[in-house]
């Protein structure tokens, strides 16, 4: 009776709940894998279904749902570096994408020769027959989907049709969660997570700002100059990349947010909570150690790093044109102005005093009372004892 099922399915319903009730109120995770049920229950035998969403984002090419019976929903995301591999090249998800047209196949008697290495892997695991769909947005941007089946008789024609005519509802159900997705997780790429989530809940206007505590946490690459007068331009750049990847890979490691690249300069925060300066700023020492050490394995990487915690104003700043989400403040002013001691000193770290006093003595060293500019009086400035020899001779620290 599976056919009889199929005629008597409810296309009217199911579109109507996926644009009204679904795409207001459910996850792409849920929609699909109600949708999903739907179709299992009208006598569609599917195994795995995925739903692609495409990106806007430097280093995300895409996101999506993918649904195995028995087993619901889950949510993936794709380096945009997949793109430029076998995963991606000639697969049917490309041509869906390119062609705006379905691309259907039956999973027995593969060619090794024509067809591409994912319909392998999807017959190795039981599928007998593999449909893909364009999902069309209303920008003119194509989405892909996939549908396998794991019954021995295949796909039937019915069924093939009434996925086709579900497919401009799903588009419409997934269109708002997949624009909200590609906005967020742009902002969170330029901004950081925290500036990204102030911004998504509406601090939006010039002047939205709150006061908090936080560590900050500046690093400079050394020999910047140097590097700029004797590395071509591509080398120089993978340089400069390899350096702000290491930091932000360890600020975020450890619970910090990158708010900007100053030049060749990284400005993060670790907000303190609940009062506790000494969580917040163990966090940035953590970070800030994590990126010494990965910058000497990779060698002739040398960076300053310096921290300093107290309250910072967090928020919007600029034009009323052009808008920046940052930190300011006399906390942000200190951590600049240590730049100038720890290159002076050869130090690869360097803190302040409030830093200085959330560690144990024997982990740092003070390196004397220095003139800042633009700071009142003089200012004890510490430096890290360096947990081996070896990191401090890679930084270019002379030994003491």
């Amino acid at each position: 009776m599976p056919h009889q099922r199929i005629l008597d399915f409810d296309i009217l319903e199911v579109a109507t709940w996926l644009v009204g009730t679904a795409r207001v109120a459910l996850p792409p995770v849920e929609i699909v894998a109600q949708v999903c049920d739907r179709l299992v229950t009208a006598g569609i035998p599917l195994w795995r279904v995925r739903v692609g969403q495409r990106l806007i984002n430097p280093l995300l090419s895409a996101w999506g749902v993918i649904w195995v019976r028995g087993t619901g929903g889950t949510d993936y995301t794709v380096p945009r570096s997949v793109l430029a591999t076998s995963s991606y090249t000639g697969s049917p998800f490309e041509h869906v994408v390119k062609t705006r047209t379905r691309f259907y196949r039956s999973l027995r008697n593969l060619d090794p020769v024509h067809d591409h290495p994912v319909l392998f892997e999807l017959a190795a695991d039981g599928s007998t027959d593999y449909l893909a769909l364009p999902i069309v947005y209303g920008d003119g941007s194509v989405q892909g989907s996939s549908f396998t089946t794991d019954a021995p008789d295949r796909f039937t024609p019915e069924a093939i049709a009434l996925i086709e005519k579900l497919s401009p509802f799903l588009a419409a159900a997934l269109e708002p969660a997949a624009m909200r997705r590609s906005a967020e997780s742009l902002l969170r790429t330029y901004l950081g997570d925290g500036p990204a989530e102030r911004i998504a809940a509406g601090a939006i206007r010039r002047g939205d700002q709150v006061a908090i505590e936080a560590a900050v946490l500046l690093t400079d690459l050394r020999g910047y100059t140097i590097l700029s007068e004797h590395l071509p331009p591509n080398e120089l750049l993978e340089r400069l990349g390899q350096y702000q990847e290491v930091v932000v890979t360890a600020v975020r490691a450890e619970g910090g947010d990158v708010l900007k690249f100053i030049g060749v300069g990284v400005l993060a925060i670790f907000p303190v909570e609940d009062g506790e300066r000494e969580k917040a700023s163990g966090r940035a020492r953590r970070a800030l150690e994590a990126a010494l050490f990965e910058a000497e394995q990779i060698g002739g990487l040398r960076f300053v790093g310096c921290l300093h915690v107290g309250s910072v104003i967090y928020g919007n700043i600029g034009s009323p044109d052009r808008l920046d989400f940052t930190v300011v403040g006399p906390t942000v002013n200190f951590v600049c102005r240590l730049e100038a001691v720890a290159k002076s000193t050869n130090s690869a770290a360097v803190w302040s005093r409030e830093v200085a006093a959330c560690f144990p003595a024997d982990t740092t060293r003070q390196l004397g009372t220095f003139t800042l500019q633009g700071i009142p009086d003089e200012q004890a400035v510490f430096e890290l004892i360096a947990p081996d020899r070896g990191l401090r001779e890679n930084q270019g620290l002379a030994p003491r």
